[in-house]
């Protein structure tokens, strides 16, 4: 007995021989390196203020992704999905084929055009939380939510969450512990390894 103890012991001794290091989870947050020049992220990738837009540090891998973002201060915001090549500097974003995007005044745009529009008592306000539901055809808006059946798509390719700020608004990107269940089937954003 003496001897497994020690035989045990013996291998996880100083040189970590048949010790195996677990590698934390990348946590999902805004993506710095991402972002348009003059967006000020803080809280732990979780805030965006300033001028521009700015992507999530995970691409939308799994079949249905969930997230939310909670309007601190209005003004000038929209917050969708949106590939890599997207112009973060360009607000509005929507005005091209790589972002597809809810804007503050309830309209959906894609590739300049208005895709669809939140019903129009229903313009979300300061305090409010949007959640925003991808399956990779379709994405689709909550408000506190509640689902505002108001179905947008025509974004193709590798997608992000992507908000976008101006004129002193400040927007809480929320990607786990939400403040709303998310709908059934969809889940927060799993990092590629995460998914196999």
């Amino acid at each position: 007995m003496a001897s497994l103890v020690s035989c045990c012991f013996g291998c996880c001794g100083d040189n970590n021989r048949g010790h195996v290091t677990l590698k934390e989870m990348p946590t999902v947050q805004l993506d710095t390196h991402h972002m348009g020049t003059d967006v000020v992220i803080v809280k732990s990738g979780r805030r965006i203020c300033g001028t521009g837009g700015c992507i999530a540090n995970a691409p939308l891998h799994q079949n249905k992704s969930y997230f939310e973002f909670k309007i601190q201060s209005t003004g000038v915001w929209g917050v969708g999905v949106a590939t890599r090549k997207a112009n973060l500097n360009q607000i509005p974003m929507g005005r091209d084929p790589r972002s597809l995007v809810l804007r503050q005044d309830g309209a959906v745009y894609h590739n300049n055009e208005e895709k669809n529009r939140l019903p129009a008592n229903s313009l979300p306000q300061e305090g409010d939380i949007v959640g925003v539901t991808y399956d990779h055809v379709e994405l689709n808006l909550y408000l506190n939510g509640k689902n505002m059946n108001c179905p947008a798509s025509g974004i193709r390719g590798t997608v992000y969450p992507v908000v976008y700020v101006d004129d002193s608004a400040i927007l809480d990107c929320q990607f786990s512990d939400f403040y709303h269940p998310p709908p059934q089937g969809y889940q927060k954003i799993l990092f590629e390894q995460q998914i196999f």
